[in-house]
């Protein structure tokens, strides 16, 4: 029997949340079988959370050398993914980017798809640039629904720049270069639970848009768990399970981060009545801060002239001092330039 710290425990063992991992950017984004990327920064911060001497240009030089791509993958949203997991598990996940594209209607698929690999075959474009292109080969469509086609049913990669966090505010998306070849839903499921379980076919299905999972995970030879409630959970022989009591630091977690979207039920390091100010309306995932292993409150960075300061939103009453020193580096590396560097308590979330 597992109990809510156990379970949480396992989890951020398995996302190097209880100690650092010692290696590479790219090796990191593998055992977390990839990372958010809505925006460009959440990603970085992800990794330097996780990874013992992250430096920026570490994973800025995985990108540029195609080690790392940002890409539509799990639940139809934008990635950091291996370059070997972008073509082993996009066929995976093609028929949730499939329905996905199914929203709109009266869209000759195969045909869009065709046109936008001839064009893209001369060179990354935005999808500004791509859309009105797309017109001139379907008068009359509807250009968003055109260009979402493109983006779920072409494997397409995110060209990497210059910028701060590699990625400028429109970027351009060019084929991947890349030849896509199925490793199967059975090895996605192995990595998923390497890296977020114990879990239910249930947080499978959340975290990566498949369905069905229940009867594959039954045929596979995963042991079977009891969590919280009686309900069964799955995981790996073998997978570390350190147990509730083993000490959990203090942890910055980015927007959008993978560990609070990677469950059917967040329980394990959100609690329900705090996922409202997580989650809000507008499909922002907030930052959070982790205390004894679960998300005590969330957090912003607020940049004035070369002073930075971190605010924190407390779900409770907060000890500032546990929090300084974890705080005041995440400030440094986010802020490197910033020459004042400072942490404030803002209230309530």
């Amino acid at each position: 029997m597992l109990n809510l710290r156990d379970l949480n425990r396992a989890t951020l063992a398995r996302q190097h949340l209880l100690s650092r991992h010692q290696g590479d950017a790219a090796d990191i984004v593998h055992r977390l079988t990839g990372l958010q990327a809505q925006e460009a920064r959440p990603p970085y911060l992800g990794i330097w959370t996780r990874l013992e001497g992250f430096e920026r240009d570490d994973l800025h030089t995985a990108l540029h050398a195609r080690t790392l791509v940002r890409a539509t993958m799990w639940r139809a949203t934008l990635h950091l993914v291996t370059a070997a997991d972008f073509a082993a598990f996009r066929p995976v996940v093609e028929p949730v980017l499939a329905a996905a594209a199914r929203r709109f209607d009266g869209v000759d698929f195969g045909a869009v798809v065709a046109a936008a690999d001839r064009l893209l075959a001369a060179g990354p474009m935005t999808f500004n640039e791509l859309r009105p292109r797309l017109l001139e080969e379907f008068p009359g469509a509807y250009d968003r629904a055109l260009g979402y086609a493109v983006r779920m049913l072409t494997p397409l990669v995110m060209e990497p720049t210059g910028d701060r966090w590699s990625f400028p505010r429109e970027p351009a998306f060019g084929l991947p270069g890349i030849t896509l070849a199925s490793a199967g839903v059975e090895a996605l499921i192995e990595r998923y639970l390497a890296a977020f379980g114990p879990a239910t076919p249930a947080d499978v299905q959340t975290w990566s848009g498949l369905g069905g999972l229940r009867k594959v995970m039954a045929g596979m030879d995963l042991d079977r768990l009891t969590g919280a409630g009686g309900k069964e959970l799955f995981d790996l022989p073998g997978a570390p399970r350190p147990g509730g009591d083993v000490p959990a630091p203090v942890r910055f977690l980015p927007d959008f981060d993978t560990l609070v979207l990677g469950h059917a039920d967040r329980t394990r390091v959100l609690a329900d009545e705090h996922k409202g100010l997580v989650a809000t309306k507008n499909l922002r995932v907030r930052a959070v801060y982790l205390v004894d292993g679960f998300a005590a409150g969330t957090w912003q960075i607020k940049r004035s002239g070369k002073r930075a300061k971190l605010l924190l939103s407390p779900f409770g009453p907060v000890a500032l001092d546990p929090l300084e020193e974890e705080g005041l580096r995440l400030l440094a590396f986010a802020e490197p330039d910033a020459t004042a560097l400072s942490i404030e308590v803002t209230g309530a979330a």
